[in-house]
């Protein structure tokens, strides 16, 4: 009855558009009063607790990096030679735009961090270009899903941080998805660009291939440096975000001295903001994290679970379902530290690796960015592409059919997540 209360508490206070953290925090509070036995002291504690990690210290960091990286005026530097490597290809802009989501990726590590920055050239480009701004919105949205899942992700790290899993091997289950994915985005590109007559946008020279990259050496070698880091074992994940931090400055401030110290205290500022925000919603789902264990609330689910079946493949397409449907909702981060707890235990009863299911959980939420009524990133990207929301959603929805496709693979071939995780770490 009370593990009701505490569901059914936050549902209502999430139906009248209270903001996440509260109806978490606020839902763990009613259960405290209703229950008796916790004093709501204990919440403090253990609202503390949640933040008090030191993997969540990578959150700020890998921000803080990311935000640096994208105000240093590196997203041409990155585009020019993407056009360069792949704009001689059949739907040049296209190719493009998945290549340089690619290096991006390593770089920003969200969803909204790639559209905001590299994509608002993309779309600008291709509708210069001639392209239909449906399919210029379309792509770009669909390449932006490679952030969340190329390291240095930060929906990876949160999830790792909620299931108590290793950041590092997280990292690693991402990289052969996040390629699949590219290499998936760029067939569908191709095969759009022959039936509506896309050409290329730029013809191959080896030279140009050359200039643009010793031009753009230097940022690309951030995902080098942050995953070859931790492969050594030179520092942790944490310690990487520092290490991002530092090179980001570095290059903004002394390479290209395109950050001065008002845009480094304005990206600070606007770090501070997206942490804090994101730091409650952790503390707020440690509080309610905990009271579904104390009401062995995830046990119950457990049971339930296999009471309607004990078919793994059965299990894995309902979980992909529902966390699609959670997608459509609510945004990613809030949605792992609030699921993560219920869902996990199910997993590992049927014999999922928790790692294999962070990226089953990340890549599934993430395409609900793409999806009404939540969609920030098409959002985002319609108003940059000068169109309405309605259009880009339409001009997004022929390349679902590669992100479910790669979802599916990953659900069900495993060694596509583990082979990498295992190679480095076990």
């Amino acid at each position: 009855m009370t593990a009701a209360i505490l569901l059914l508490g936050f549902l209502a206070l999430m139906a009248l558009g209270v903001p996440v953290a509260v109806a978490l925090a606020g839902s763990g509070i009613a259960f405290a009063l209703v229950d008796g036995s916790i004093p709501l002291l204990a919440i403090v504690h253990r609202m503390v607790g949640g933040v008090d990690s030191f993997p969540l210290l990578c959150v700020p960091f890998f921000i803080f990096a990311g935000m640096l990286m994208n105000s240093s005026g590196i997203t041409e530097r990155i585009y020019d030679f993407a056009v360069a490597a792949v704009g001689w290809m059949r739907g040049g802009l296209g190719q493009v735009n998945v290549v340089g989501s690619v290096v991006f990726a390593g770089m920003s590590g969200t969803a909204v961090g790639d559209a905001a920055g590299l994509g608002t050239i993309e779309v600008r480009a291709m509708r210069a270009h001639g392209y239909d701004p449906k399919f210029a919105v379309g792509i770009t949205a669909a390449s932006s899903m490679l952030g969340p899942l190329l390291p240095p992700s930060l929906p990876l790290v949160v999830y790792g941080v909620s299931a108590n899993a290793s950041i590092g091997q997280l990292f690693a289950a991402g990289i052969v998805p996040g390629l699949l994915v590219a290499a998936a985005l760029m067939a569908m590109v191709r095969w759009y660009a022959v039936r509506h007559g896309y050409g290329a946008d730029a013809s191959f020279r080896l030279y140009e291939v050359g200039r643009t990259l010793a031009r753009g050496i230097l940022p690309l070698l951030t995902p080098v440096l942050i995953i070859g880091g931790m492969r050594a074992g030179l520092f942790t994940p944490t310690e990487g975000a520092i290490c991002a931090v530092a090179w980001a400055l570095f290059l903004g401030v002394l390479v290209y001295r395109t950050l001065g110290f008002k845009a480094v205290a304005k990206v600070s500022f606007e770090t501070v903001e997206v942490t804090a925000t994101i730091l409650l919603i952790v503390a707020a789902s440690e509080v309610f994290g905990w009271m579904l264990t104390t009401t062995r609330a995830s046990e119950q689910v457990v049971g339930w679970v296999l009471a309607i079946t004990e078919q793994k493949w059965l299990i894995l397409l309902l979980a992909n379902i529902f966390l699609l449907l959670v997608g459509l909702a609510i945004e990613p981060l809030p949605a792992i530290l609030i699921l993560t707890p219920i869902m996990l235990p199910v997993m590992e009863a049927i014999g999922v690796d928790p790692v294999h299911f962070g990226l089953i959980m990340v890549l599934n939420l993430c395409i609900g960015l793409l999806t009404p009524p939540v969609g920030i990133v098409v959002f985002i990207l319609a108003r940059v592409g000068g169109i309405s929301f309605e259009e880009a959603a339409k001009g997004v929805l022929p390349f679902m059919v590669p992100l479910v496709g790669v979802l599916l693979l990953c659900t069900y071939v495993p060694g596509v997540v583990m082979w990498l995780p295992s190679l480095w770490y076990r």
